[in-house]
């Protein structure tokens, strides 16, 4: 009878220990499953050392450049300022560690995945050191992820594929269009202004400010709508074009048909000159102290012009 109990006892510790085991075998191969999916391309103290950033998409090729902490979009010989929030969203996007699941680990492969020499391509240097090179091919069935190897390496991934649609959007997507780029962080508010003036060949009109309202003049109202004055400041400042326009020099005395000028409270003015608006109404707009010009469209173009109605009280 002590024996059957020994043996009982026996059998029931294997079999508890079997379980350990293979629990243990399952534990262990999802932890390296985990590691394999959780990936980032670039180290996070990597990001702040990246200098130029070049895209190599084979029909639209251009680079971003960072002069004294401002990133800029070098392209077809001309310098244009870039978008700094789009830069960043960029970066985090490569430093931040998320799921890409590894799809082959062999050369042979890498043509099925669109990763031949027809990919894309993103590079990104700290001066002339390279510190990611990254080719980026085709999308899976769905649509929802893309392949993504380095450049040196046979190992292919599949991630996020935002990815792609910052090396297939167009250049102008990482332009910064705006007439003040300053306010595309939002350092600039209505509360920085102290006078807009607005001159057009039919007179002019002024938004001065006075303590905590504003004082108008040149238009025929008696009573204006402080909220629709603060919303105009506003999208003055807010402004932007739709894409530069480099064949047209800043200097074309079409710039002195109207203008706005800003007056900050800090004593710098900032003024826009504009050309008539065209059959489509459309305008072209130069900011003083940039060798920029900017294609405004219609739709932009009339909110920048207001008449006596715009801030009539309700």
């Amino acid at each position: 009878m002590t024996y059957k109990k020994h043996l009982r006892f026996l059998l029931i510790l294997i079999g508890v220990l079997v379980l350990l085991y293979t629990g243990g075998l399952v534990f262990n191969y999802n932890r390296g499953n985990v590691r394999s999916i959780s990936h980032s391309w670039l180290d996070s103290r990597a990001a702040g050392m990246v200098t130029r950033i070049a895209f190599d998409t084979g029909w639209d090729d251009f680079e971003l450049v960072k002069r004294n902490d401002l990133w800029f979009v070098l392209y077809n010989e001309s310098v244009f300022p870039a978008r700094q929030l789009r830069l960043e969203d960029f970066l985090n996007f490569l430093t931040t560690r998320s799921s890409w699941t590894v799809r082959s680990t062999t050369a042979s492969a890498h043509e099925n995945f669109g990763l031949d020499d027809n990919a894309l391509r993103v590079t990104l240097f700290q001066d002339n050191s390279v510190l990611l090179d990254l080719l980026v091919g085709d999308d899976d069935f769905a649509r929802r992820e893309t392949y993504v190897r380095q450049v040196g390496q046979n190992e292919v991934r599949s991630g996020d594929n935002i990815l792609k649609s910052y090396l297939t959007s167009p250049v102008s997507s990482w332009y910064n269009l705006r007439l003040i780029p300053e306010t595309e962080g939002g350092n600039i508010g209505t509360e920085n202004i102290q006078r807009l003036s607005v001159f057009t060949p039919e007179g002019v009109q002024t938004f001065t400010r006075r303590n905590r309202a504003w004082e108008i003049t040149g238009f025929n109202i008696e009573n204006a709508d402080h909220g629709s004055i603060e919303n105009y400041i506003r999208t003055v400042l807010n402004a932007e074009g739709v894409d530069f326009v480099d064949s047209v020099s800043s200097f074309d005395p079409m710039f002195n048909h109207s203008r706005i000028v800003i007056e900050f409270g800090t004593g710098n003015v900032t003024t826009i000159r504009f050309s008539q608006d065209d059959e489509e109404g459309n305008r072209l707009a130069h900011v003083t102290g940039r060798d920029l010009v900017y294609l405004i469209p219609v739709w932009r173009a009339t909110r920048l012009f207001p008449d006596d109605t715009s801030f009539v009280m309700q």
